[in-house]
């Protein structure tokens, strides 16, 4: 077949390309335009082998094997074949599972079948050298590109360029045309401007008066609130200078003082049922966000599979974007009904089952794994951020910071 075929080992391209414009190799550095990179695949392969493209197969690893966003963007534009290997932690590093062995397969298999006539590879393990030596034999042509070293020298395997028919080296011009180093310091969401109120909180001092004999003692040897669940004499971290959630909620107790110490208006609301402070009085959910339907509920079995078949060719999975297809969803199937400004008045907090359904969606998008079942802080800031941005948006209220 007069075609070509390109086989993508991300965790080389991707990695030396970080190398290369971050000066280390770590994939966090950088940001990548993944439709600019791959027509720029697309387009190079053409050029250099005078034949149209059947398909670009991009080979990465993934915790569990569970598409990542980038991932999921990939495998929905045309042409373009994601294999997944494994990814696994060992010794404070990540490592690729099985990557190699999939590309080798797939090499010898299309050569094998004579589906093509050229094929690109952009990888530097010499484990394909096999696979590359195969190749040759069934009459396919192997071109062979790298990422411009940072050091000036190979980072590909020796015996590979040997074998290679072809070569190309793939330099910093053509790779910042899609991939670009980030600056430190870069957040994936904007963050919301906290409201008076909360801010009243979060500048107050720890009250001591509630702590009882332990508030003479140094702070590295005060008792945290769970002393008394874990058992008497365990020691537990230095208090934080500025209160979280628990903290004000363990130390709410008769007798202290807090209530003098900030306004007597001031209300904690979280995310999170517990660690949630109210007003006094007031020991659980308020009946109105209890009775706000969940997104299930109000979901149809047709819309269901509309929901499912977006969430497969769309939505790219980003938490902010995840957090903002959920509350668009949701707000759309609400219709007239009152919950809506009554969930805009709660502001930061979303109901507990609203909040735990929202989690669970965006665990579809690979946002838990390599994180022990867990979705990381940053990424449920910005799921949150990205709900309340939605509801922002078709509510006319003021939750997103001035000027976004």
């Amino acid at each position: 077949m007069d075609r070509c075929i390109v086989l993508v080992d991300a965790g080389y391209l991707l990695g030396a390309a970080a190398s290369l414009l971050a000066g280390e190799p770590s994939r966090s550095r950088i940001t990548v335009d993944h439709t600019a990179l791959v027509q720029g695949l697309r387009e190079q392969a053409e050029s250099d082998t005078e034949r149209p493209l059947l398909r670009i197969y991009w080979f990465d690893g993934a915790p569990d094997r569970v598409p990542q966003p980038e991932h999921r963007r990939l495998r929905v534009m045309p042409r373009v074949t994601v294999r997944l290997g494994a990814l696994t932690r060992s010794d404070g590093r990540w490592a690729q599972k099985g990557v190699d062995a999939a590309m080798h397969a797939e090499l010898t298999e299309l050569a094998r079948n004579r589906a093509c006539s050229d094929v690109v590879l952009v990888t530097g393990d010499g484990d394909l050298l096999p696979g590359m030596m195969a190749a040759k034999e069934h009459g396919v042509a192997v071109h062979l590109w790298a990422v411009q070293a940072a050091d000036g020298d190979y980072n590909q395997s020796e015996d590979l360029v040997a074998e290679a028919d072809e070569r190309r080296v793939l330099d910093r011009t053509w790779i910042t045309k899609a991939v670009r180093a980030k600056e430190l310091g870069g957040v994936c969401a904007p963050p919301p401007v906290p409201r008076p109120e909360i801010a009243a909180i979060l500048s107050a001092p720890l009250p001591e008066s509630g702590l009882g004999a332990t508030a003479e003692r140094p702070a590295e040897e005060r008792p945290h609130p769970d002393t008394a669940r874990a058992g008497a004499g365990e020691r537990v971290p230095a208090a934080k200078g500025v209160p979280t959630p628990k903290d004000l909620a363990a130390l709410r107790a008769p007798g202290a003082q807090q209530a003098a110490q900030q306004p007597a208006s001031a209300t904690l609301r979280w995310s999170s049922d517990r660690g949630w402070v109210d007003r006094p009085g007031v020991a659980s959910e308020p009946p109105e966000a209890a009775s706000m339907p969940t997104l299930a509920q109000l979901t149809t079995a047709e819309q269901r599979w509309a929901d499912r078949e977006e969430d497969i060719t769309t939505v790219g999975g980003d938490p902010y974007e995840v957090g903002q297809v959920f509350a668009r969803r949701w707000v759309e199937r609400l219709g007239d009904q009152p919950h809506l400004p009554k969930l805009s008045a709660m502001y930061p907090r979303i109901p507990h089952r609203i909040d735990g359904e929202l989690l669970r969606y965006a665990a579809r998008f690979g946002l838990l794994a390599h994180k022990d079942d867990q979705i990381d802080e940053h990424d449920r800031y910005a799921i949150r951020a990205g709900f309340w941005r939605e509801i922002d948006v078709r509510t006319g209220a003021e939750h997103a910071p001035a000027g976004d």
